[in-house]
This record gives structure tokens, C-alpha cells and sequence, in this order.
């Protein structure tokens, strides 16, 4: 799977839990909770349908490291290649 297909997933994932995020303007770069007005149970969510969509396990411990779309991406691309 290559990054931009990762990349996609996790979008649409988010996408999911945050109908109104404008792709053309949303940076993914910076953290999640800095743009977007979801709480914890919503970041719970959202890695939960980024894990059914990609089948990749997301330790509680590597929660709070990622923090933006960049990070898990990265996260997850070292997790499915390994």
C-alpha cells in the first residue's frame, strides 16, 4: 500500500467522524484537535475506523503521538510495510 493510498484512508476515516472537513483547506500537518472541535471520544472514533479500514492494530500507548494526519500516516505506512 503506498503512502497516498494510506494517506486517503485515513482521510475518508476522518471524513467519517468529521463530515465537515474541507480537504482543500484542512492541513495535515498540524494537529487534529488544533483545526477540527472533536473531543476525545471523536479521536477514539476516528482511529477505530482508521483500524477497520487499513486492519492495522493502533496501541493505546501510541495514542497521543499522533497527532496529525502526517504523523499517523507515517505511522501506519511503518506498520503495514513491516
Amino acid at each position: 500500500m503506498t503512502q497516498e493510498e494510506i494517506r486517503q484512508s485515513v482521510l475518508q476515516a476522518l471524513s467519517d467522524i468529521a463530515p465537515e472537513v474541507d480537504p482543500a483547506t484542512f492541513r495535515t500537518d498540524l494537529g487534529l484537535r488544533d483545526q477540527l472541535d472533536i473531543d476525545s471520544m471523536d479521536s477514539l472514533n476516528f482511529l477505530i475506523a482508521v483500524h477497520e479500514q487499513l486492519q492495522v492494530d493502533i496501541p493505546e500507548a501510541d495514542w497521543a503521538r499522533l497527532q496529525s494526519i502526517d504523523e499517523l500516516v507515517e505511522y501506519l505506512r511503518g506498520r503495514i510495510s513491516a
